[in-house]
């Protein structure tokens, strides 16, 4: 299971970038940071970048149809959200909600895929994901923020202004909260909250160390979020592996939860 969503993880992220690049290949033209991207630039074309999409999405069809039948539906309705994404910067200074919601609808696919169903502890894990991907794409988009104001998209850099740190510090704060009673729906142990104390320690040290006015320390900033899943990751797996000992030492406990 793990495969298959890592898998499906993959090749929908790139159909949503192609959809994106798509749509956006003449704003991006006009964008110093983005002109040089294959359809901006002219390296591939409109009909090439279809069939490269159609590659991808007949690969994540077939992962899809792994899995339940309302895991299936699930997925498919996620297509929705990928093609309105690119639309939401023209109308709304919130295109950075959209995104969250679109990204992250693979954490409703895969507990859906193991559990049959949509349970509780998934929506505190849901809207801690859509707030993550809110906090790291308002510090990425203040990267075009002079661009966006001259060619005319929108994006919380813009609407937030000089107030983006304070609504970082809400992003980040309420994710950590819901992470935490995340935890404590799934009756995770000590290695899950040391890795989410880690997370709060690194959105806290860009919060606060990130110069929304200099666009190379947004993007690095960006980056180092690459890391951050990791570590979330391991410490979901270790914090899992030992509440199945725990739950293994003592039966009546394992017993009582069933």
């Amino acid at each position: 299971m793990l495969t298959l969503f890592g898998a499906g993880a993959f090749f929908m992220r790139g159909a949503g970038c192609i959809i994106n690049d798509m749509w956006d290949r003449d704003f991006d033209k006009k964008v110093e940071r983005t002109k040089q991207r294959p359809l901006a630039s002219g390296e591939l074309t409109h009909f090439q970048a279809l069939v490269f999409l159609a590659s991808q999405l007949s690969v994540s069809l077939g992962i899809l149809l792994q899995l339940n039948t309302y895991s299936i539906l699930l997925g498919a309705s996620s297509m929705l959200l990928v093609v309105m994404y690119p639309l939401a910067k023209r109308y709304t200074y919130w295109p950075q909600i959209m995104l969250g919601v679109t990204l992250n609808w693979g954490v409703l696919l895969a507990w859906a895929g193991l559990k049959g169903s949509l349970h509780w502890p998934v929506a505190p894990l849901y809207l801690a994901c859509v707030l993550y991907t809110m906090f790291y794409d308002t510090i990425y988009s203040h990267q075009d923020k002079y661009d966006d104001m001259l060619i005319g998209v929108k994006s919380t850099a813009l609407k937030l202004g000089d107030q983006t740190k304070p609504w970082l510090a809400g992003f980040s704060s309420v994710m950590i909260g819901c992470l935490t009673a995340t935890g404590v729906m799934c009756d995770q142990t000590w290695p899950y909250y040391a890795g989410v104390a880690v997370v709060a320690a690194h959105l806290t040290r860009q919060l606060y160390t990130v110069d929304l006015n200099n666009a190379d320390d947004c993007a690095s900033k960006f980056r180092s979020n690459s890391k951050l899943g990791v570590v979330l990751f391991l410490s979901i797996v270790a914090g899992t592996l030992l509440r199945s000992e725990l739950k293994a030492d003592n039966p009546a406990t394992d017993a009582d939860d069933k």
